[in-house]
């Protein structure tokens, strides 16, 4: 709701609304209808997407589900970019959790500012990062709002965080945020200097790719990440460490379906082949 009334505030008839039912709770539908009279009201166009979240991790298969059914609708608008109201208690959540699970650089870089989502025309900006979650709830005082129990249950790891960093009023979530977003340009430095390396590190090798290791370790990772993901792998952090180190000791490894070997100094990636019954 801040958002919309910030958009409205800044930029009147320059946005539209979409708000997402996620068919996980009965009020949902309520809910949105809450925010499409809120936009009616002030003369916004408003659309209820309707989406069904897979098995598993409920709250990564809604998120996955709620930015495709946004930004394929923002497609279809011909609109720009998908803004969401990720604020700076949001970043510094997600940094500490990150932090907790031992995430590389790209994991702490937390909730990028801007991002282009694979596969849809619409970018996905994020304007209220340097906002406090208090401060926008001074925005929408006095409105209708809407609370989602899920966003105060314990058995979360986002909740669980949250009341953490409540408890610990020490802690500054936008010095935290202020991290994020320098980690945030350090990935990215290392992103470019990783599109630098690549045609020198990096050949293709018959269905396969083969790296020549630099001497910069990270480089070694970041290049290794990128040949898994061309290889259809989708690795997690974790997995692509696990696999440097063996490669680094002249072992081989198999991670996401690629299998990976040394020869001669160099590691040699290709798909592990297809088991025959």
């Amino acid at each position: 709701m801040a958002m919309l009334l910030l958009a409205h505030a800044a930029i009147p008839g320059r946005f539209a609304v979409a708000t997402v039912n996620h068919g996980l709770r009965a009020e949902a539908a309520d809910e949105c209808a809450l925010v499409a009279a809120a936009c009616a009201q002030r003369g916004i166009a408003c659309e209820v997407l309707a989406i069904r979240v897979g098995e598993g991790n409920v709250q990564a298969e809604a998120r996955a589900a709620r930015y495709a059914a946004l930004c394929g609708w923002a497609d279809a608008q011909g609109l720009a970019a998908v803004a969401t109201a990720h604020h700076a208690d949001d970043q510094a959540e997600t940094l500490l959790m990150r932090l907790n699970r031992g995430s590389g650089v790209a994991g702490l870089a937390g909730v990028r500012e801007r991002n282009q989502p694979s596969g849809f025309d619409c970018a996905v900006i994020r304007p209220l990062l340097h906002f406090r979650r208090a401060e926008l709830a001074q925005v929408v005082a006095g409105e209708a709002v809407v609370h989602d129990p899920s966003n105060h249950d314990p058995r979360f790891d986002r909740v669980a965080m949250r009341q953490n960093l409540a408890a610990c009023d020490w802690l500054d979530p936008l010095a935290i945020a202020r991290s994020a977003s320098i980690l945030a340009e350090a990935y990215e430095a290392v992103e470019a200097y990783a599109d630098l390396l690549w045609p020198q590190a990096v050949r293709a090798e018959g269905s396969g790719y083969v790296i020549t290791p630099v001497a910069a370790r990270e480089m070694n990772r970041r290049l290794l990440a990128r040949v898994l993901e061309k290889l259809g792998g989708r690795p997690r952090g974790g997995d692509v460490a696990r696999l440097l180190m063996k490669l680094e000791a002249g072992e081989g490894g198999n991670v996401a379906g690629v299998l990976a070997r040394v020869k001669r100094g160099e590691w040699v990636l290709g798909l592990e082949p297809v088991r025959r019954a």
